[in-house]
């Protein structure tokens, strides 16, 4: 059941579409919504991916596609994409309020929760193929969310690491395939490494290096944590993916769901929404997880 503090969608009245050619969004007129379900913002500014909900709400709002007309819920074209960004639930390493970078760690039973929750604000809208990054914080985020899905396809992680794995892992049913959901990892969606400032006590660094310099660490755009990247080397593999991997599938009118962290997110949003170095590192999620849908036509 969802807390008094859930947040309802917000439909902002732009459109886009998406362009192979700057892979990005383009602004043009129609009835396309882009709507943000969570608690993320960008300081004062309404980004035009990310509009943060000042509405509480004691139910789960179900986010909807545009309708075709015919009572369900499927695109009105084919050339209509969704882009569904989520960040993971709370880990054990957030409880702790530890720097977790790209260690690897589970989420709590509240992480769970969460990600059950934000499963059910996208169980209306069909998912073609799931993106998550190589941490299980992210990869049980997505199992769990898609486990609330009405259309009830089995999320399934695909194993391309060699032709060995690929082999063993593969499905001799086509019907069995029309009800699965291809899962696939990637390195690049990880959350930026912190270096030596992995597994330190958040309150403890602050007090060790001092609250500006563990801030600078934090919220710059290119200064990274000794050892560790920045937001801006955190960027660069998390946007060249997007473009190379996840980009054609929109392009061909797919629904993508991205389950990953909130710097390769924020990198991501970054991209799409054209933001500064200045805008992105004001950019942040407050209650994991956040999603943000972006629907193009």
């Amino acid at each position: 059941m969802a807390t008094a503090t859930s947040q309802r969608a917000i439909v902002s009245a732009q459109s886009h579409q998406w362009d192979a050619k700057n892979s990005g969004f383009q602004k043009r007129t129609g009835n396309a919504r882009l709507v943000f379900v969570g608690s993320s913002c960008l300081g004062s500014r309404k980004s035009r991916l990310v509009c943060a909900s000042g509405v509480p709400s004691s139910v789960v709002q179900p986010i909807q596609l545009p309708s075709n007309g015919d009572g369900g819920h499927t695109p009105k074209k084919s050339s209509e994409s969704a882009l569904i960004l989520i960040r993971h639930g709370e880990s054990l390493w957030n409880e702790k309020n530890l720097f977790t970078g790209c260690v690897d760690v589970p989420l709590t039973p509240k992480g769970v929760e969460e990600a059950i929750e934000a499963g059910k604000r996208i169980c209306n809208i069909p998912i073609d193929v799931i993106y998550t990054s190589s941490l299980i914080r992210a990869q049980m985020t997505a199992m769990l969310a898609m486990m609330q899905h009405r259309r009830k396809k089995i999320p399934i992680i695909m194993h391309n690491e060699s032709e060995q794995a690929h082999r063993w892992s593969q499905i001799y049913s086509e019907e069995t395939l029309k009800q699965s959901i291809p899962v696939i990892t990637a390195w690049q969606l990880n959350e930026r490494m912190y270096g030596e400032l992995q597994g330190l006590n958040k309150q403890e660094t602050a007090d060790r290096f001092g609250k500006e310099q563990v801030h600078e660490w934090r919220r710059s755009y290119d200064i990274p944590p000794p050892n560790g990247e920045s937001l801006e080397m955190c960027a660069e593999r998390a946007v060249a993916y997007f473009k190379e991997q996840i980009i054609p599938h929109l392009v061909a009118g797919k629904h993508v769901m991205v389950a990953a962290h909130g710097n390769s997110l924020r990198s991501i949003i970054m991209h799409l929404d054209k933001l500064t170095s200045q805008e992105v590192v004001k950019l942040c999620f407050l209650l994991p997880p956040s999603i943000t849908l972006g629907v193009g036509i």
